[in-house]
């Protein structure tokens, strides 16, 4: 007896308006990088390997990189600004 495959996640598929209700997508929005994290699911739709995605994903992970980096630095200047 064979079973059906199962099928993969949609990754090309485009934010609409229910997904205002995913904490995650909410999050990804917040960092200014959503464009490059969809630019990673459409890669990973088109190929279906990671490997061949290795530029998206790296764009991605220095642009939440840098946005890690500017709210620490944000945190950082509240906890100094409550000091004084």
């Amino acid at each position: 007896m064979s079973f059906p495959s199962p099928q993969p996640h949609n990754r090309s598929r485009k934010p609409t308006e229910d997904d205002e209700d995913d904490p995650v997508d909410q999050m990804i929005s917040r960092t200014g990088c959503a464009s490059l994290h969809y630019a990673v699911q459409e890669c990973m739709a088109e190929h279906q390997d990671w490997r061949k995605c290795q530029q998206h994903v790296q764009a991605f992970r220095n642009c939440m990189s840098d946005h890690q980096k500017k709210r620490v630095e944000e945190l950082k200047t509240k906890m100094q600004q409550t000091k004084t």
